[in-house]
């Protein structure tokens, strides 16, 4: 009797490594995992380098105009620039190994899991480092010395932290109102402004009826809990919004508050954070990636994603914070 020829289902084309077509879509499953668990990664400004530990972003002041009077000559007049260094953070990786005695008692898969678990962590990482970022931005002065650029913004309400629903939320739909009314005479464009708020100020909104009310033209709905807009503003709902302060651990430099403290911020009594993408870079020197390796000495398989990035301010004039005390 011959020997029956297994269909080897992780191997490209019936040849190479056994788990060649897993790994891909392992790695497949990290990347759309933390495609969809972030909200920041398409809210700022965001560069790729192929190597270095930092990128330089120009920043240059505005133009201006003047009456020309006749037969005087065109000189042109001086514009001012400078520019903006973000320093790569250290690698950051999520990983986890499997032995191999383990996979083969459980009854259920787990590497799908893992890798949905992998993704996600690394997207809230990111998220909670470009938020404490945007909080920086708010605080932070011009990073060009022009009277036309202005410094970070943070406007505080009382009104938000009212025991009372309605109280509390109209006085946040008027902090996000002054917010836009605040970008607006710093210059910052309309397109590509957001503001990031915990779910509990979110669902407040979502309660309000000048935010879901048509009446008042508003744009949400009480049955799906989803507010789209205030003031021209898209509203971001996220429990990473720090409201803390994130202080620099020398000891964990690796942890929320940044590589060497560079996402460090007195976040306490924030309630919600508005920023344009110009208002944050992110450099990138290793984006994404997953790797995974058998280890024949631990009989079991090691599973890594990564990624080296680092954060900083742009344009503190495009970030507005907003505090309920």
């Amino acid at each position: 009797m011959s020997n029956a020829t297994p269909s080897q289902i992780g191997k490209a084309n019936n040849t190479g490594t056994a788990d060649a077509l897993f790994l891909k879509q392992f790695s497949g499953e990290v990347l759309t995992s933390f495609e969809q668990a972030t909200v920041t990664a398409d809210k700022q400004m965001t560069r790729t380098i192929a190597n270095g530990k930092s990128a330089q972003f120009p920043v240059m002041g505005r133009s201006s105009a003047s009456y020309h009077t006749a037969g005087n000559e065109i000189t042109g007049s001086a514009l001012n620039h400078n520019e903006k260094v973000i320093t790569i953070n250290d690698l950051l990786l999520s990983s986890h190994f499997i032995a191999n005695i383990d996979e083969a008692k459980n009854h259920y898969d787990v590497r799908s899991v893992y890798s949905s678990e992998m993704g996600r962590a690394l997207a809230f990482q990111m998220d909670k480092h470009v938020l404490q970022t945007m909080l920086q931005a708010a605080a932070g002065s011009a990073n060009v010395s022009d009277t036309a650029y202005a410094s970070g913004t943070t406007l505080t309400n009382t009104g938000i932290a009212s025991a009372t629903l309605a109280t509390a939320a109209d006085a946040l739909i008027a902090s996000i109102f002054e917010a836009a009314e605040t970008l607006d005479n710093a210059y910052v464009p309309a397109d590509g402004r957001f503001c990031f708020l915990k779910p509990d100020d979110y669902y407040k909104l979502a309660n309000a009826s000048k935010a879901v009310n048509v009446d008042f033209s508003g744009q949400g709905s009480i049955a799906s809990g989803n507010v789209l807009q205030i003031a021209g503003i898209t509203l971001v709902k996220t429990p990473h919004l720090p409201t803390t302060n994130i202080a620099y651990d020398a000891a964990a430099p690796a942890t929320e508050d940044g590589t060497a403290g560079r996402q460090a911020v007195n976040a306490t009594n924030t309630s919600a954070i508005v920023s344009h993408t110009s208002a944050v870079g992110t450099v990138k020197l290793m984006d994404l990636a997953v790797e995974s390796e058998y280890d024949i000495r631990r009989q079991g398989t090691l599973m890594v994603a990564k990624y080296a990035m680092g954060h900083g301010v742009l344009r503190p004039e495009a970030a507005v914070r907003i505090n309920k005390a």
